[in-house]
């Protein structure tokens, strides 16, 4: 185990990642160099720290410490106050895309950075109400969306879907809305429908006829539960939202009975080691139960989250779940193959990424000298 992510700060962990991504354990393959699908990433999110601080500054945004000098925040949703505060800077973040240009930047440069890190394919998670406003509606923000992906996965050979995500802090019927608005664009990018926002507010199960529509239309149902609350909400997620693959979903160790549910439903969790830290989940990055779900049989997906507010990108969760939790290059293998399954990946790509896998186990080329 290593001895400077033992129970240190995620922002001692964060900075370490930023400093050391590209230093490797000796003797062992690089994270960067493995590939494998990014599940869990969210679209303002995404958005590099420098563009935020450039598009800020050409319109005279003024940003918060926070997102500027003390960045990456400190962060805590233990309470209300707390989530209200992460919520506040995604707010503020969100509020320097000003232009297509903008939102164009922002797809370009999240999919370059998949790309460093080892991805082979990625679902970005929007909920275009948040931006429908300065972008003519949702359905003129969705056309755009869409447009960038096309265009950057052109650019940088990344293969990308998008998951309209609705909002559970709004009215479900607001949900229903985007998933008839996710349903329309099945054949044109959009892989699933999901559910975020502070769990602990609204009923998981009021939104179960707008993950009806979207499972109808053939999308994933992702909705996150299982982080800010507990085992209850996963369960919730799997039987009254028929989930495919839950956002987080680390809580259901708590409970046997549940693990097991997960675990004959197939269902995937999307695991973000480094934001569960951050929010409070958990205090330290050994106590996020990434063993006890692969020893389980549970299918984890690692995802950064939000690394525009984490610090941390795609290959930092393999890292620091690497040195949190002492795993060898296998077990990486493992979640990156997991990555894959549980995507939406057309079957060319995921044959494809699967091979790579392998190949980059075999070669003792990939460990650095």
């Amino acid at each position: 185990m290593c001895p400077a992510f033992n129970g240190c700060s995620v922002r001692a962990a964060a900075d370490r990642i930023a400093a050391h991504e590209g230093a490797e354990v000796p003797r062992r393959r690089s994270v960067q160099a493995l590939p494998k699908a990014h599940l869990h990433l969210h679209f303002t999110g995404a958005m590099r720290h420098r563009t935020l601080v450039e598009l800020a500054e050409r319109d005279g945004i003024a940003l918060p410490s926070a997102l500027r000098e003390d960045w990456p925040p400190r962060l805590s949703t233990a309470d209300e106050k707390g989530w209200f505060r992460f919520q506040r800077l995604y707010d503020i973040a969100r509020s320097v895309l000003r232009t297509e240009g903008d939102v164009r930047r922002l797809v370009r440069e999240a999919a370059e950075d998949d790309v460093a890190d080892g991805g082979r394919w990625l679902e970005i998670q929007v909920d275009p109400s948040g931006y429908a406003a300065r972008f003519g509606g949702i359905t003129a923000f969705t056309d755009l969306v869409l447009d960038a992906v096309r265009e950057a996965s052109g650019s940088t050979g990344l293969g990308i879907g998008v998951v309209i995500a609705a909002n559970r802090t709004r009215h479900p019927l607001d949900a229903r809305t985007l998933a008839r608005l996710a349903a329309q664009y099945v054949d044109r990018g959009v892989v699933g429908f999901g559910l975020s926002n502070d769990e602990r507010r609204g009923t998981t199960r009021d939104f179960a006829a707008a993950f009806d529509i979207a499972k109808r239309a053939g999308l994933l149902s992702t909705p996150h539960g299982g982080e800010l609350r507990g085992p209850d909400n996963v369960a919730a997620c799997l039987h009254d939202l028929q989930a495919d693959r839950i956002g987080h979903g680390v809580r259901c160790v708590e409970d046997p009975r549940l693990l097991t549910a997960v675990l004959e439903a197939g269902v995937t969790l999307e695991v973000c080691p480094v934001s569960n830290v951050a929010l409070g989940v958990y205090s330290a990055l050994q106590e996020v139960p990434v063993l006890e779900l692969l020893d389980a049989g549970v299918p984890v997906a690692l995802g950064a989250d939000d690394p525009l507010l984490f610090g941390s990108r795609l290959a930092g969760q393999y890292a620091v779940v690497r040195a949190a939790h002492d795993l060898d290059d296998a077990a990486l293998a493992r979640l990156a193959a997991m990555s894959v399954r549980g995507s939406r990946a057309p079957e060319p790509l995921r044959t494809q990424v699967f091979a790579e896998i392998d190949a980059w186990l075999a070669n003792p080329c990939a460990v650095p000298s």
